[in-house]
């Protein structure tokens, strides 16, 4: 899954595809480096960020989706309904929901009117406040497993047939529950539904390499992918999709990964 962010204020690409034709080039380029999706997001979800309006999201995704459906496949990056809603109407066929429909319950009976893909995140609280609740009490894999089944339960309620879940690397989470999600991600498998993980230059791995900025993580990142391919995840979300493309055709070749 290749990142498209339509944004002034993301933590790795913030500014870089504000223009829509930019954008859409920048998703055909992630297409010809190997992606299967492109994930259209107008909103920053990094630590800290303000939202935006609801029409100003719209106004940054739907000329982009509009201009890349018909040539991929496409996944909306929101929580809200609205958005999600116009996103379809637009040509996407996946509505990636950070907040697994807590921030915008109605969100669950679009993707369940349109019979989209629905990406569940684990999400404790909206980018202003995430880092106050990295707070476990316990073993931090099997409460984001518990709260992520509750999310799961709410959208097959709601009527959604077709899901992917997320354990929200860096959402509400420290650097020391992340290592310990992806050294046991096989046990998400356990929720009964794929799996999609997004840790593509990441604060931990900059952390773990002695503070190295967000343009040097790209090698880390590859590791990662490597690692969560050879777990049998569904979809690895990232931002430098030939990199990690060239990773799995080696781990392909040496029969590391299907």
């Amino acid at each position: 899954m290749g990142v498209v962010n339509v944004t002034p204020d993301s933590f790795s690409d913030g500014g870089k595809y504000v223009d829509p034709d930019a954008a859409i080039a920048h998703g055909l380029e992630l297409l010809a480096d190997g992606a299967d999706i492109l994930d259209i997001g107008g909103e920053s979800t990094r630590p800290g960020a303000t939202r935006p309006s609801v029409q100003e999201e719209l106004d940054r995704v739907i000329p982009v989706i509009t201009g890349l459906a018909g040539r991929a496949t496409v996944s909306v990056d929101t929580m809200r309904a609205e958005v999600a809603q116009q996103a379809i109407a637009a040509g996407a066929s996946i509505v990636n929901d950070v907040s697994g429909g807590l921030s915008d319950p109605d969100i669950l009976a679009v993707a369940a009117e349109h019979d989209a893909t629905y990406v569940a995140m684990h999400w404790r609280g909206h980018a202003d406040v995430m880092t106050d609740l990295a707070t476990y009490d316990g073993d931090v894999v099997a409460i984001v497993k518990r709260e992520l089944r509750e999310r799961i339960d709410a959208a097959s309620a709601a009527g959604v047939e077709k899901l992917v879940v997320d354990p929200g690397l860096g959402f509400a989470k420290t650097g020391a529950h992340n290592w310990e999600i992806l050294r046991r991600i096989g046990e998400l498998g356990d929720l009964g539904w794929p799996v999609l993980v997004g840790a593509s230059r990441k604060s931990f791995l900059g952390r773990l390499l002695d503070d190295r900025p967000v343009e040097d993580r790209e090698a880390a990142t590859v590791a990662v992918t490597c690692h969560l391919a050879e777990s049998g995840v569904w979809a690895i979300r990232v931002h430098d999709v030939r990199a990690s493309a060239d990773a799995l055709a080696v781990s392909r070749e040496l029969g590391k990964v299907r």
